[in-house]
């Protein structure tokens, strides 16, 4: 199946096939199924995020101790390690230079 060129915004969690406002942080090609994959992944960091803004409301829990904010952080790895993979380029420099993936080619 041929791959299609899709623009990606992190910060809004916009998968897109147009080039609007800022969405276009990062490039991906992907396949249908790949950009399922990815607004699955998503998803789940949108409701782990949710999670940890009620969380946020209990001052007596640790952010550093808290199940909820660790499935956001493992979240975002999950879909930059997707973002790497289908990227062009210049999305994959750019997250290899964030240094957050330890071996980002395997």
């Amino acid at each position: 199946m041929d791959k299609e060129k899709y623009y990606v915004s992190l910060g809004t969690q916009e998968i897109s096939r147009l080039k609007a406002f800022n969405n276009e942080d990062f490039v991906i090609y992907a396949t249908p199924e790949e950009v399922i994959e990815l607004r699955e992944l998503f998803d789940e960091m949108y409701d782990a995020d949710r999670g940890a803004f009620w969380r946020a409301h209990v001052p007596i829990r640790e952010y550093h101790n808290d199940e909820v904010n660790d499935d956001f952080d493992d979240g975002l790895i999950n879909v930059l390690q997707v973002l790497y993979r289908l990227g062009d380029d210049q999305t994959r420099e750019h997250i290899a230079s964030m240094g957050v993936l330890e071996n980002p080619d395997d």
